[in-house]
C-alpha cells in the first residue's frame, strides 16, 4: 500500500492506497521566482495590446472585474499590482466589481480575505447581482437569440480590465478570458441561456476543448459585445502559486494561456479506471457540493461504465443553501428523471446545468461523497455519504474483483485525464 495526500478543505487528508493506483497530478510547475515581476512585466509587454500604462487616462473611469471567494484566482496579488500601474488614475475613478455570476454575494470580511484590507478600505469594491433589473443594462443579442445582460458599470466604463485563472473548465474547456465577463457580471437571464440544456448537453461542451465548443462560443460571442479592454489571467500550481502570466487583449492573449494550461493539465491513460478516486483542489474550490460536481466530471472521463467514483470534498459551505441546485436534486426520485427534466425545453431554473452534469455522470458510475456534510443531506443530493474512505475503497475493490483498476487525482479538476 502507499499513502496518498488529497486535497481538502484547508488542509487534506491522507489515505493509504494500493501500490498498483494510478496517482494522476498536474507535472508540477514552480511559481515564478518573482510572480510581481513577472505579472508587471506581461503587463509592459501584453499579447496583442498597447502596454496598459499607455492604454488608460488618468480622467478616465476604471473598472476592474474579479472572480468571487469560489475561485482561486489570487486577487490579493493582481488587484495591488494592476492599481500600482494605475497609479496615474484617482482611486475614486476606479470600482472593482466582484463577478459572482448567479452566486451568493461575498461579505465584507470575505472581500478583505480576496483582495486584502488595504484594498477594501481604499476602493469601492462592489458585488454583481445577476438578479437586480437596476444593475443590468442590455448590449445586444448573440446568434442563438439570447439577450446579453451586463453589469451597468462595466459596461459605461471608459476603461474595462478583466482579471481571471486559466484552468479546464468541465463544459466550457477553459476558464478564464471571457468567462470572466460571461457569466461574471451578467444578468441572470443571459446565464440562463449561456447554461441552456442543449448547450451543457453537447458532446463539445467539455474539458479542454475550445474549437467547436458552444458555450465558449458563446461566452466569447457575449463578452465582445462590451469587449474588455485589457485582461489579466494566470495559471496557478498545486501551491497556487503563478506559473504564467497572460495579459492582454482578451481573446489572444486567452487562447495562449489555455495553450499553455493544456500542455500541462492534461492527463492521456490507456485505459479506464473501476474506481476513481478524486477531490475538487481543496479550499476554496471545495467549499460546496456544486463546484464539487466539477471534480466527480474529471473523475467521469476516466472511469468505467458502471465503475464508481469516490469524491473527498469538504463543502463548508453546504450544498450550499443558497441557489436552487439543492432544490432541483429534491425535484425528481432517480438522476435519468431529473436528466428527462432538465432536458425539457419548458423546464428552466438557474443551477439546473451543475445538477444536468451531475445526473449525466451518475448513469456512468456510482457517486461516493466523503464530507462534512450530514449523511442525510448527501442522501438527498443522489450521493451516497462515505465515512471512511479507505473501507469503502476496500468495500468496492472486493465487488470489483481481482484485477480491479484504481485511478486517484490528488488534486480533482487541476488535472484532467482522458482515454487515449
Amino acid at each position: 500500500m502507499k499513502t496518498v495526500k488529497l486535497a481538502y478543505g484547508k488542509s487534506s487528508l491522507e489515505v493509504a492506497v494500493p501500490d498498483q493506483a494510478v496517482v494522476i497530478e498536474p507535472r508540477h510547475l514552480t511559481a515564478m521566482p518573482d510572480e510581481k515581476a513577472a505579472v508587471l512585466a506581461a503587463l509592459r509587454q501584453p499579447i496583442g495590446t498597447a502596454p496598459l500604462k499607455e492604454l488608460v487616462k488618468s480622467d478616465q473611469t476604471v473598472v476592474i472585474v474579479i472572480s468571487d471567494i469560489t475561485r482561486p484566482t489570487p486577487n490579493h496579488k493582481l488587484v495591488p499590482w494592476l492599481l500600482e500601474e494605475l497609479a496615474q488614475v484617482p482611486q475614486k475613478n476606479i470600482t472593482i466589481i466582484n463577478g459572482l455570476g448567479s452566486h451568493r454575494a461575498n461579505t465584507k470580511e470575505e472581500l478583505v480575505q480576496m483582495l486584502g484590507r488595504e484594498v477594501v478600505d481604499t476602493i469601492r469594491v462592489i458585488n454583481h447581482d445577476a438578479f437586480s433589473k437596476e444593475q443590468l443594462i442590455k448590449v445586444g443579442t448573440n446568434i442563438h437569440g439570447s439577450n446579453v445582460f451586463f453589469h451597468k458599470e462595466y459596461v459605461k466604463a471608459d476603461f474595462k480590465i478583466v482579471t481571471g485563472f486559466i484552468e479546464p473548465h468541465f463544459f466550457a474547456g477553459f476558464s478564464g478570458g471571457p468567462k470572466g465577463i460571461c457569466p461574471g457580471i451578467a444578468g441572470i437571464e443571459t446565464i440562463l441561456d449561456f447554461h441552456n440544456a442543449k448547450m451543457i448537453g453537447h458532446p463539445l461542451s467539455t474539458w479542454g476543448i475550445i474549437e467547436g465548443n458552444i458555450l465558449q462560443g458563446a461566452a466569447t460571442e457575449n463578452c465582445l459585445m462590451a469587449k474588455p479592454d485589457f485582461m489579466l489571467n494566470v495559471t496557478l500550481n498545486g501551491d497556487k502559486g503563478i506559473t504564467g502570466v497572460f495579459a492582454g487583449d482578451v481573446i489572444e492573449a486567452h487562447r495562449q494561456g489555455c495553450s499553455f494550461v493544456k500542455d500541462h493539465a492534461m492527463y492521456e491513460v490507456d485505459a479506464p479506471f473501476d474506481i476513481v478516486i478524486t477531490t475538487n483542489s481543496g479550499y476554496p474550490l471545495d467549499q460546496n457540493l456544486y463546484q464539487t460536481v466539477k471534480g466527480m466530471s474529471a473523475a467521469a472521463q476516466i472511469v468505467k461504465q458502471d465503475g464508481a467514483i469516490i469524491a473527498v470534498s469538504e463543502c463548508s459551505d453546504g450544498l450550499p443553501d443558497h441557489g436552487n441546485y439543492a432544490k432541483i436534486l429534491r425535484m425528481r426520485e432517480t438522476p435519468e428523471e431529473l436528466l428527462e427534466m432538465i432536458n425539457d425545453e419548458k423546464f428552466s431554473m438557474f443551477d439546473q446545468w451543475e445538477a444536468q452534469v451531475q445526473a449525466i455522470i451518475q448513469l456512468k458510475a456510482d457517486c461516493y461523497l466523503y464530507s462534512s456534510l450530514e449523511e442525510e443531506t448527501v442522501r438527498q443530493a443522489k450521493l451516497k455519504p462515505v465515512k471512511d474512505v479507505e473501507s469503502t475503497l476496500n468495500q468496492l475493490m472486493n465487488a470489483h474483483g481481482d484485477n480491479v483498476r484504481i485511478a486517484v487525482l490528488p488534486l480533482g479538476p487541476l488535472t484532467i485525464p482522458y482515454v487515449k
